[in-house]
């Protein structure tokens, strides 16, 4: 039974990253830790 879990928990990890890959979210997501970071050190 937990084996299942476990399996089913990892397929829907997958389908998530894959769909937000497809929309393009790794950019978007890398934009804003870039403005997060520089506005932590007061350039941004």
């Amino acid at each position: 039974m937990k084996r299942r879990i476990t399996w089913g928990l990892l397929g829907i990890g997958a389908v998530c990253l894959t769909v937000g890959i497809a929309l393009g979210q790794p950019a978007s997501v890398l934009a804003k830790a870039i403005r997060v970071c520089l506005e932590c050190i007061g350039i941004g």
